[in-house]
């Protein structure tokens, strides 16, 4: 009964923005967070950014840290990615999951996870 699923991807320039949303199903934002994480060609999954349930605390990884802002919409049920400046190098299949925060401020997926969207961003 818990899903979630992305959208918002697409093909653009450097420089250029692009806003993803996660809407949630089976679950109230107020009790779970969600984590973006993306995987491009031949690399490791990277954990992007991650709201929290309590506070909505946002966390960054830093290569996306002063680009891109994580929200959300309590009564959407809805997280949002906000894609600033975007590089090539952020080119990848970026998913949507539920997410576990830990003591330290780490963030870790959970087992619920979304289709994935694809960002491509050119040269």
């Amino acid at each position: 009964q818990v899903s979630v699923e992305e959208s918002g991807g697409g093909l653009v320039q450097a420089g250029d923005s692009l806003r993803l949303s996660c809407a949630v199903s089976g679950v109230t934002l107020a009790y779970v967070a969600i984590g973006w994480f993306r995987q491009a060609p031949g690399k490791e999954r990277e954990g992007v950014s991650c709201i929290s349930s309590r506070n909505g605390t946002t966390y960054y990884a830093d290569s996306v840290k002063g680009r891109f802002t994580i929200s959300r919409d309590i009564a959407k049920n809805t997280v949002y990615l906000q894609m600033n400046s975007l590089k090539p190098e952020d080119t990848a299949v970026y998913y949507c999951a539920t997410a576990r925060i830990w003591d330290g401020g780490s963030w870790t997926p959970g087992d619920y996870w979304g289709q994935g969207t694809q960002v491509t961003v050119s040269s």
